[in-house]
């Protein structure tokens, strides 16, 4: 073979040297972002601004209020839970315009319902009042995000979002109805608790006639609140905690039993110090500022059931198939 046509490392190595410079990935290419910051910032700040007296409200009621002092940790708790899914937040896509076009012309209808109602003869309670514009707020900020974040980004952030609207307190008569309820569902499970127990009793309706005093169950007595709180712990426990629908609805709807339960029982451990101690027991802290106690009582359970349904949501996803 003649000198010239002998093979040389050196341009052999030069030919090649390109084609291992295309694997490398370009350090240029720019990363797409989930969500246009710029104009959702923007919006927000202007909605923000637009229903800051009612928002104000809202925070000066709850601030006063046995009932909502829970609405401080909703926008918390729900910034919280975006936080944790921060790095599992998927590349950029389309935001679902037409969703985002119902939920702003359904917020700006409750809205002008609120200005008619207030223009007009109908008289709304405070409670009614920031019921409307609390929801309005929420429902055109949803729109926001509608707007602006793609539709992959809100599957991963929807129960985030759609927890924000327990900042909205209930309608009047919506609330009274929780109340009756609670108070009828308490004092049956009651009743249950004092006949088990071998105590005389005769009840009627909400009144109890028990040796040497009569008990009533009041509104104040409905739990409510410890029932509410109940509630939305099992839906943030369900969502971090439990995979499957299944389990989650199981979780959220063991709260109706145990706050029966919880309320019966407070009604039942009140009757029998009111009997074997003496009637100053309904004006005892146990009475008073016992709603926290047996609140964290009917949290054990609680927790066991959810224990319980972690388990059996590992062991079936351990039993699907590969």
């Amino acid at each position: 073979m003649p000198p010239d046509e002998l093979p040389n490392p050196a341009k052999e190595q030069r030919k090649i040297a390109p084609k291992r410079r295309l694997l490398i990935p370009e350090e240029d290419e720019p990363r797409q972002h989930p969500v246009r910051l710029r104009g959702l910032v923007l919006a927000v700040a202007v909605l923000l601004l637009g229903f800051v007296v009612p928002l104000c409200r809202l925070l000066t009621f709850a601030a006063g209020s046995a009932l909502y002092s829970h609405i401080f940790l909703i926008p918390l708790i729900s910034a919280y839970l975006v936080w944790l899914r921060r790095r599992s937040l998927p590349s950029d896509s389309e935001p679902p315009r037409q969703l985002a076009a119902f939920a702003l012309m359904t917020g700006v209808v409750v809205l002008v319902g609120y200005w008619l109602a207030v223009g007009s003869a109908v008289t709304l309670s405070e409670e009614d009042s920031l019921a409307l514009t609390t929801l309005s707020f929420l429902l055109l900020f949803a729109g926001i995000c509608c707007l602006f974040v793609g539709r992959e980004t809100l599957r991963v952030i929807a129960f985030p979002l759609a927890f924000l609207f327990f900042m909205a307190p209930f309608p009047t008569f919506v609330r009274d109805w929780i109340e009756l309820m609670s108070q009828h569902s308490s004092a049956a499970a009651a009743d249950v608790m004092f006949r088990l127990s071998g105590m005389p009793i005769f009840r009627e309706g909400l009144a109890f006639q028990l040796p040497g005093i009569r008990l009533n169950v009041d509104p104040e007595c409905s739990g409510i609140h410890s029932s509410l709180m109940l509630f939305l712990t099992s839906l943030v426990a369900g969502h971090l905690f439990l995979r499957k629908p299944w389990t989650r609805a199981v979780l959220t709807a063991a709260v109706l039993p145990l706050a029966i339960l919880r309320n019966g029982f407070r009604i039942f451990v009140i009757g029998q110090l009111c009997v074997h101690i003496g009637p100053e027991m309904l004006y005892h802290a146990i009475h008073k500022q016992g709603g926290p106690l047996f609140f964290a009582l009917s949290l054990v359970p609680f927790f066991l059931l959810l224990v319980v349904l972690r388990r059996l949501d590992q062991a079936v996803k351990e039993m699907k198939p590969e």
